[in-house]
This record gives C-alpha cells, sequence and structure tokens, in this order.
C-alpha cells in the first residue's frame, strides 16, 4: 500500500477513487519527481511540467466527470491524472500505445508523461492511474461535432481524416504482432518499441473467416437483443445486412495494423490548439479484441460516429433529417478523402483496403446496438436512424 497524504492507494477493487481537492493527485503528481516504493511501478514518457515555484500558491484540483468509467482530476490547468476504478490489469493497451507514440513522433494527443502500478498480492501488476497534459479549451465531439452538424459545416472532416491518418501512420510502425517482444521494465525514457521504417503489415493467420465470424456473431447479437419495432425492422433486413458483410470472406491478404480500437469523434477532442486523439483504452464493449486488425477497423468507426452525430443533431438540436442526412455523406467523403491523399502522399496507400468500410460500418451500428441494449438503452435511436436512413435511401 502507498499512502498518499491522509488516503492510501492499493490494487483493491473497492478502494475509493482518488477526488479532486483530496490531495491524493497533488501527492501523487510529487511523487512522481522519484522513484516510488515497491509493490508500485513508474512509466515514464514524457517528462512533467514543473510544479509551482517557491512561494507561489499549490496548484488546484477540478474533477472532470465526463468519463463515467474511471475519475480524472486536473492539476493546475497543466496535468489530468486518471485514476482506474477498477485497477487495469498488465498488459494494458494504453501503455504500449503511449511508449509508441512517444517514440514514433505522434503528437496529436494529450502529452503522455507517465503511468502508475502496482503488483498486488496476487502477483499480477495492475495500473492505477494515467498522467497526461491538460489541453486547455478541449471540447469532445459529442459536443463539438454536434455543432457543427447543427450549422451545417463540414470543412474540419478533412482535418479529422488527416489526422487519422497520421495516428495510423504511426501506428502502423509498431514490430508485426508476431514479432512483438515482452513489455518492457518501467524505465525513465519510453521503450523503444518503433523501428526506423515501416515493417511490412501482414496479415492474421485466418483473418478472413476470423472478421467474417466476428461481423456475423455482432449481427446475431443484435437480432437477439433489439426488441419492439427496432426488432422487428432488424429482423426484416437480416438477409440485407448479412449481404453487406459478405466482403470480409474475402479479406485476404490486406495489411493488418495495431489499431487505436475504439475511434470515434468522442475520443477526438477539440481543443485551443486543434484536435487531439486521446483513449487507447480500447474497445469496451469487445472481450479480447485482437489489437491488429485491418485500419479500415477504426476508419469505419470513425465514419460511422458522423453518422450517429447527425442522429444526435436531428434528436436534439432540431436539425431536419434531410440536412442532417446531406450533413453526414459530405463529411464522411470529406474524411475519406484527406485520409486517402495522406496515406498516398506518404507512400502507404495499401494500409486502407477500401472493401472493408461497408461491412466494418454495418457491424460497428451492430455494435452499437449491443451497446445500447446492455448499458444504454436510450442511445439505440442513434444506430438504428443510421440504418432505416440508409436502407431507405438505398430502396429504388
Amino acid at each position: 500500500m502507498l499512502s498518499l497524504g491522509e488516503n492510501p492507494v492499493t490494487d483493491r477493487e473497492d478502494t475509493a477513487v482518488p477526488r479532486a481537492g483530496d490531495g491524493v493527485t497533488s501527492a501523487l503528481l510529487a511523487a512522481l519527481r522519484s522513484d516510488p516504493p515497491p509493490p508500485f511501478s513508474l512509466y515514464r514518457y514524457l517528462p512533467l511540467p514543473d510544479g509551482p515555484g517557491p512561494g507561489e500558491p499549490a496548484w488546484e484540483e477540478r474533477g472532470i466527470d465526463v468519463d463515467q468509467t474511471n475519475h480524472s482530476v486536473v492539476v493546475g490547468e497543466r496535468i489530468v491524472v486518471k485514476w482506474m476504478a477498477v485497477p487495469a490489469p498488465l498488459p494494458h493497451p494504453t501503455l504500449v500505445a503511449f511508449a509508441h507514440l512517444t517514440e514514433a513522433g505522434f503528437e496529436h494527443t494529450a502529452p503522455p508523461y507517465a503511468a502508475l502500478t502496482v503488483v498486488g498480492s496476487s502477483g499480477a501488476e495492475r495500473l492505477l492511474a494515467l498522467v497526461t497534459g491538460y489541453l486547455p479549451e478541449a471540447r469532445d465531439g459529442w459536443e463539438w461535432c454536434v455543432d457543427e452538424a447543427e450549422a451545417g459545416r463540414t470543412a474540419f472532416a478533412s482535418t479529422l481524416g488527416r489526422l487519422a491518418a497520421d495516428l495510423h501512420l504511426a501506428l502502423a510502425t509498431f514490430p508485426p504482432a508476431d514479432a512483438q517482444a515482452p513489455p518492457a521494465s518501467p524505465a525513465v525514457s519510453p521503450p523503444a518499441t518503433a523501428s526506423a521504417t515501416p515493417p511490412a503489415s501482414a496479415p492474421a493467420s485466418g483473418q478472413a473467416s476470423g472478421l467474417a465470424d466476428r461481423a456475423e456473431r455482432a449481427l446475431e447479437e443484435a437480432l437477439e437483443l433489439t426488441d419492439g419495432e427496432d426488432g422487428t425492422w432488424l429482423r426484416e433486413h437480416a438477409d440485407a445486412l448479412r449481404a453487406r458483410l459478405e466482403p470480409l470472406a474475402d479479406a485476404v491478404g490486406g495489411a493488418t495494423i495495431r489499431i487505436h480500437g475504439d475511434l470515434h469523434v468522442g475520443q477526438i477532442l477539440q481543443w485551443r490548439d486543434g484536435y487531439a486523439v486521446i483513449d487507447f483504452d480500447g474497445n469496451p464493449t469487445v472481450a479480447q479484441a485482437e489489437p491488429y486488425q485491418p485500419a479500415a477497423r477504426d476508419v469505419a468507426q470513425l465514419t460511422t460516429s458522423l453518422e450517429h452525430v447527425a442522429q444526435v443533431a436531428i434528436r436534439r438540436r432540431g436539425t431536419a433529417p434531410s440536412a442532417a442526412a446531406t450533413w453526414a455523406a459530405t463529411a464522411r467523403e470529406g474524411l475519406l478523402s484527406a485520409y486517402r491523399e495522406r496515406l498516398r502522399s506518404e507512400g502507404r496507400p495499401e494500409l486502407l483496403d477500401e472493401r472493408l468500410i461497408g461491412p466494418f460500418e454495418i457491424e460497428q451500428e451492430c455494435r452499437e446496438l449491443i451497446y445500447s441494449a446492455r448499458h444504454l438503452p436510450r442511445w439505440r435511436y442513434a444506430p438504428m436512424g443510421v440504418l432505416r436512413t440508409r436502407f431507405t435511401e438505398e430502396t429504388p
């Protein structure tokens, strides 16, 4: 157990999560200036900003409550500490992503400073907290992008397309899945995970059957969990939905990279100096998801989230359905065009398999329905609105 101020921090799941103002977060930042005692470890990435100077007041703390899973505390309007509500077992995708993206020089994210872990009585190492930079005036995509939809503006889409491409270009420098080294030990500098030249990205064994099976399972679960009129509509269109998934059965030979895994507009902050991608925890609705997948998976989730934004604008802002549909289609094309062009300009056009975008978009809507049924029933209007719009527009 590590005592920070008056409060202990442990690997127990019933330990109270530190909150703004209780002094634990500031005590942690002070402790980061040196090495923590066992059984705690510190993974360091970028240098922490200097703290208050002599005679200066202590940095104030305030909470961020939009994250329903964990709790984040902003300290001095410079640093964010994300405390895990349930300590997460290692290896953890965020630690791997932080180390690699730092090494690769990807800067369009909140600056990663450190991660605090602990080895519990079971011998397993768990993640307790993530420490990143604070992005001033940041708003997530479920705010700023809905504003764009309501106003009918789509100029942002090309910026998002280039941002997604730059992220994938950085992630594509991960060694192939079968060449991954064991997890690095905590270090003062990030583990060297990037290679100087892009490695060949090879498809995983059984990739086509795996992609098709995963999508079919998502569709079956969505059909099972969706009730009422929406469930009736889904069952009536089940064959048409399956037909959209068929290209996945032939997806052989395409490149795979380590993807973000949960890339939607809510993970893209608009802040004072531009846009930033956050949250590399992976998709919480997919158990044991393979980290190496076609880049089109991320792209499809991002494009479908634009369509969800359109549905939010209809429901909450009174945007006309026809205007929202036009906005979503224009924004989608702008994003995809910019994404393709960035990959071409960097000599990596093979990273995107265009055949997979449509099937992955359908699978993502199924996953949205599953998420709605399990966790957030009021969200069902968004994926159902997208599916109804698509099939209505395509019906002669």
